[in-house]
């Protein structure tokens, strides 16, 4: 049976006294700034708000569980992870298992600000992340393209000043700490026309008392203390919206269950700390529990419900030191094959060399010592290797490929990374490493921008440190097959499609250094090898190296120089595949 909760004004009074706070199975705040001014509208529209689903908590039970507060100033960089709530008095808790989304919405647009970085800027800059305040326009007008009656926007303090653009910016905060009228009020001497007057009045009046007169807050409550009961509940309220994670689902019952750790700072921080190595990834939390799963040799290391019980969770805590060690190491060591978040075209490549490190336990001597040399060498080999199949190594029947790749680890890591086994157990199952002709023929002419292009030339070119921000960079400098430069240089006009096309492919890319990259910019390559070496004989061995028998002055020899190339390349990559 449903109940009435009261108003936004008295839900977020609860929030703020912690009558409200959210229990370990809920994910994190996953809202952008659009979809709170969404909200808002809707409210102000009198569109239903749906209802909420509380969990009554007995205080003798309440220390099973973690708890967390709800997120007030967001910020994309520094304060994006629910705060842990200790010391909680001792009385009977109400936890939100569903309207957590709704609720932090409210609380940020109301209480709150929201920072994300602005597009262009550094991430270590504060400056990148202004911060942001909700706004309504009190002289908006509606947008029927979006159906939106009423204008909201997160604003910074400076934007939201500005008068001389038909706008009027009323920071949506102000309405729990003023009464009405002297809202009301303090628009009398802004210099408004009648008309503007009256509009405005009549949109404050009406937030004010969607916020603290309408009581729109209906709630179901659970009081069921078994946990399995509440995790159902939990997943089927969550089946719609932004969809729930079978990864959700383990970091809720890990951090449920775990007696020494917090699960959820704990793999929070990994993620974070994996992100920063190098040049930067993008692993997600789904990857870092995947790896528990499969590091801690539990089940199948698929997200299913019988893989998450008490004992297996257990182990997961015991193990997550060394599961750790071994995820940043790992990571290190594909940064320093030169891959990123910009290359690496699969994130689960990384959990069969985790696990190959997690169980050799080399340690942090393993990305430097001349002992380790070769058996690193073979880890990049086979990694660059699948991920060059166009098929995709890492897609489809993931789960069972890790399993049966963990038992060849398992049985043969004492004597180094066992590259060939586990090509035997990829191709028993379809997913063999090596290549046919067609795929070479593809892999010679990969395009610029493709995940596959910095893995293929790092493999056929070795001897770089790509560990040094390698870039892959255009040989004869994109700039200059725009159609003017083409019709300056007297190239046919049929062949202009067909060279814009090539320039972009293998035969036209190198790895550069970012450095020198920069210092490359739009020169033609004979004047910048000129220049990089000015020694004629050094010059032609390093070209020679590169696999350039000529560099042709102008651009109607680009052609000439694309199939010489291109060739080469081909043997090239024959020979590094065999």
């Amino acid at each position: 049976m449903y109940k009435p909760g009261g108003t936004i004004k008295q839900l977020l009074d609860k929030v703020a006294a912690k009558e409200y706070i959210l229990p370990a199975i809920q994910r994190e705040f996953v809202w952008w700034p659009e979809q709170i001014c969404q909200l808002f509208d809707s409210l102000m529209q009198g569109y239903p708000f749906g209802t909420f689903l509380f969990w009554r908590i007995e205080p003798e039970r309440r220390q099973e569980y973690q708890f967390y507060d709800f997120v007030r100033d967001y910020h994309e960089r520094d304060n994006y992870h629910c705060a842990l709530l200790e010391n909680l008095p001792d009385r009977e808790l109400v936890a939100v298992l569903d309207g957590q989304q709704r609720m932090t919405a409210l609380n940020i647009g109301l209480r709150g600000s929201y920072a994300w970085k602005l597009p262009g800027k550094w991430w270590s800059s504060n400056a990148a992340f202004p911060v942001r305040y909700l706004h309504l326009d009190l002289l908006g007008e509606p947008d029927p393209e979006t159906g939106s009656e009423y204008r909201f926007e997160f604003l910074t303090d400076t934007a939201a000043s500005l008068t001389d653009d038909g706008h009027l910016w009323l920071r949506c905060g102000r309405i729990l700490s003023e009464s009405e009228d002297d809202l009301v009020d303090s628009l009398d001497v802004l210099g408004l026309s009648s008309d503007q007057l009256k509009q405005a009045k009549k949109v404050l009046r009406h937030f004010f008392r969607t916020i603290h007169i309408k009581e729109i807050i209906a709630y179901y409550e659970e009081t069921e203390q078994n946990l399995e009961r509440v995790l159902n509940i939990f997943i089927r309220m969550n089946s719609g919206g932004t969809p729930l994670s079978y990864s959700d689902l383990l970091l809720s019952i890990a951090t449920a269950q775990w007696s020494k750790l917090d699960a959820r700072q704990e793999i929070h921080r990994l993620v974070d700390e994996m992100n920063k190595e190098g040049d930067q990834f993008s692993f997600s939390k789904d990857l870092v529990l995947k790896a528990g799963l499969m590091l801690s040799d539990i089940g199948s290391v698929g997200f299913k419900v019988e893989n998450f019980n008490k004992a297996n969770m257990g182990l997961l805590e015991e193990n997550w030191q060394r599961i750790r060690d071994a995820l940043l190491l790992a990571v290190r060591l594909l940064a320093s094959f030169g891959f990123n978040s910009q290359n690496l075209r699969a994130d689960s490549a990384l959990l069969p060399i985790a696990y190959y490190l997690f169980v050799r336990q080399p340690g942090e001597g393993y990305l430097s010592r001349v002992e380790y040399a070769q058996d690193r060498e073979n880890v990049r080999k086979w990694l660059i290797r699948s991920l060059l199949k166009a098929s995709g190594i890492w897609g489809s029947g993931l789960d069972t490929l890790l399993t049966a790749l963990r038992e060849q680890i398992r049985e043969h890591a004492a004597t180094g990374f066992p590259a060939v086994q586990l090509e035997s157990v990829m191709a028993a199952r379809g997913k063999t490493l090596t290549f046919v002709d067609e795929e070479l023929d593809e892999l010679v002419e990969l395009p610029y921008g493709d995940k596959r292009t910095f893995a293929l030339l790092s493999l056929i070119f070795p001897g770089f440190d790509l560990s040094r921000h390698f870039h892959v960079d255009h040989i004869y400098p994109q700039a200059r097959f725009t159609k003017p430069q083409l019709r300056k240089q007297g190239i046919d006009e049929e062949l202009w499609a067909e060279m814009v096309d090539k320039c972009n492919r293998l035969p036209n890319l190198q790895l550069l250094e970012g450095s020198i990259n920069n210092q490359k910019r739009q020169k033609m390559p004979h004047d910048w090898y000129a220049q990089l070496k000015p020694d004629a004989a050094t010059r032609k061995e390093y070209l020679a190296g590169l696999e350039i028998a000529s560099l042709p002055e102008e651009l109607d020899g680009f052609m000439g120089f694309y199939e010489q190339r291109k060739q080469a390349l081909r043997d090239r990559i024959v020979a590094a595949l065999k």
